[in-house]
């Protein structure tokens, strides 16, 4: 009802103005004055079926059946089989595994199949998680460059296990020794004789190693000095 009204207002204001501008530029004969007026009546009619045609189109828009949000989702979760609450968990595997993988909590080659066992599950494929699970976190896996999980060191004269645990390139602390004791029982008889030339296998610290022995490390406190 307001669109009709300001319609036919403006509608009234076209004639109203286009009749004086008319007017005041020329004297009109009758003859002329009533073929103005002729197509005025013309326009008039014309843009009262577009008026129509406005209402009819805003009536329908009106009476349209706008599709709730949730029913929408479910829809689209139907689409790959899934339900909402197949989603959620979904959703909670990749932020999981995005978390790994930017910690670079190897190995490496596991990340990969957490990765690919999300990418074969069909929910991957809708739009909050397709870019994420295909372009983003297979891009930081190809980038990650896995540290080696061991490395061999060749002992020197006046080295001991303790000295070389403590060494910045191994472990940096001295109280982690007895990891490359354990990997090394096959040529290390004794924890406090170790020999020149031999060649020990130093592993990679796991978290919970690293914490463990740091905390030995932070809490150590030497005997007072007689």
């Amino acid at each position: 009802m307001k669109l009709n009204k300001y319609l036919f207002g403006i509608l009234a204001l076209l004639l109203i103005f286009s009749a004086n501008i008319i007017a005041q530029e020329k004297e009109m004969t009758e003859e002329e004055w009533q073929g103005e007026m002729n197509r005025l009546k013309e326009k008039k009619v014309m843009l009262t079926q577009e008026i129509q045609s406005l209402q009819e189109d805003l009536n329908n828009l009106k009476s349209t059946q706008i599709q709730d949000y949730e029913d929408c989702m479910q829809e689209l979760y139907a689409m790959v089989g899934a339900t909402k609450a197949d989603v959620d968990n979904f959703r909670k595997a990749v932020a999981e595994l995005n978390g790994k993988i930017n910690r670079k909590e190897g190995p490496k080659v596991d990340r990969q199949k957490d990765l690919d066992a999300l990418k074969s599950n069909k929910i991957s494929a809708l739009p909050e998680f397709f870019d994420k699970v295909y372009n983003q976190m297979q891009k930081a896996l190809d980038k990650w460059v896995e540290e080696p999980t061991e490395i061999n060191y060749t002992v020197v004269k006046g080295d001991h296990l303790w000295g070389i645990s403590k060494k910045p390139q191994h472990y940096g602390n001295g109280f982690a020794w007895p990891v490359i004791y354990k990997a090394n029982r096959d040529k290390i008889k004794n924890p406090d004789l170790i020999y020149p030339n031999q060649t020990f296998t130093i592993p990679k610290l796991t978290e919970e190693e690293k914490s463990k022995y740091e905390k030995l490390r932070t809490n150590y406190k030497p005997a007072p000095v007689q």
